[in-house]
């Protein structure tokens, strides 16, 4: 055991009871609100998406739906936005199912998964019948990695970045480190293209043995109902994994969508997000920094900060009442009830927000 992290086993029986919710993500905040909705504050999907011009070429693909999808195009465009053979490219049903194959299709017999992260991939694990040790960041730290906490024994290694929910971005050659002979180094980036020029991603190396890079479309374009992700590895695992994948299992739109987002007016507008992103980001911190009761995670990297504070479960039902979602906490292994995630938002909807947090706090502490 290294200072600074921990490290558990889990079990992996159907029936193993865990105190994490590895099923609930930030959509079921919004589920279900009733009239009028809330402002969306625990869904990591840009707002404003999807861009009018994606969504007429998306339209524009439907003429073709009577035909079989070929996703050569796509796969060529998403190879070519990051300097790949194609051979290096797989196109998945949004990340999601990457983390499926993954679980299903490699041989792997000792995962470990960093946490605090994305939950898909130790419960694709479980699901497919693995025994997960889980590496646990923590708060004090700054949830920074610390390569020597991760057994060597471990096959597998899944680490987010920048990480969800914690919004770290680890540095590219933290990560790196961690391959090593017999194992897999599964990287997620999901949202590496909200990072103001990507640094510190992994996304063009073809020097790192074992190197699995995992991208969505999904956050920056808005298209989560669509289903549109990609991977990223050497010829033999996208192989194996393509061989695990159902016939066609990306649609004619969603393929259309891979190829008009990876073409270089689509990087450049991604680009100009990214920035505003971070602006609006710092906006955020520096509002919750007037809260003596707010701790964040900083720096924070990622389109979403994550905050601790008292009694959070209670201001967070507050905020509902007040018109807000924000994303529980408590089902990331490795964090408590004390935890919320917060998506990053335009000025004017974070000052609203902050003015609704004072009196939510207050609520509580009066």
């Amino acid at each position: 055991m290294t200072t600074g992290t921990t490290f558990t086993t889990m079990a992996v029986m159907r029936t193993h009871t865990d105190v994490h919710d590895l099923r609930h993500h930030g959509d079921a905040e919004v589920r279900d609100c009733g009239p009028g909705g809330l402002t969306d504050l625990a869904v990591n999907v840009r707002a404003g998406t999807p861009p009018p011009w994606l969504r007429d070429h998306i339209a524009g693909s439907l003429g073709g739906l009577a035909a079989y999808p070929d996703g050569r195009a796509a796969r060529a465009a998403v190879a070519a936005r990051h300097g790949l053979p194609v051979e290096r490219v797989l196109l998945t049903a949004g990340a999601a199912e990457a983390f499926v194959l993954i679980a299903r299709a490699l041989p792997v017999r000792r995962p470990v998964v960093v946490h605090p992260q994305f939950t898909e991939p130790e419960a694709a694990l479980r699901d497919a019948g693995h025994t997960v040790r889980r590496v646990l960041l923590r708060a004090e730290d700054g949830f920074r990695l610390d390569p020597a906490a991760v057994p060597e024994a471990a096959d597998l290694v899944v680490a987010g970045n920048p990480t969800n929910p914690t919004s770290v971005l680890h540095p590219a050659g933290t990560l790196a480190s961690l391959a090593a002979p017999g194992r897999l180094l599964v990287v997620d980036e999901a949202f590496m293209d909200a990072v103001p020029d990507e640094r510190e991603s992994l996304a063009d190396r073809t020097d790192v043995p074992g190197l699995i890079v995992l991208r969505s479309l999904t956050k920056t374009w808005g298209l989560a109902g669509l289903r549109i992700g990609y991977v990223l590895a050497e010829p033999e695992t996208v192989e194996l994994l393509e061989r695990a994948q159902p016939l066609w299992p990306v649609s004619t739109p969603a393929l259309a969508a891979a190829e008009a987002c990876s073409a270089a007016p689509a990087l450049a507008e991604a680009a100009l997000a990214a920035h505003a992103i971070a602006a609006d980001r710092a906006h955020l911190l520096a509002g919750l920094a007037e809260f003596d009761e707010v701790r964040a995670v900083e720096p924070a990297a990622g389109p979403f900060v994550l905050i601790r504070m008292e009694r959070a479960d209670e201001v967070r039902e507050r905020l509902r009442r007040l018109g807000f979602a924000a994303r529980r906490g408590d089902t990331f292994p490795g964090l408590g009830p004390e935890w919320l995630r917060l998506a990053v938002r335009d000025r004017a909807t974070t000052n609203r927000f902050l003015q609704a947090l004072d009196q939510a706090l207050s609520g509580v502490t009066g």
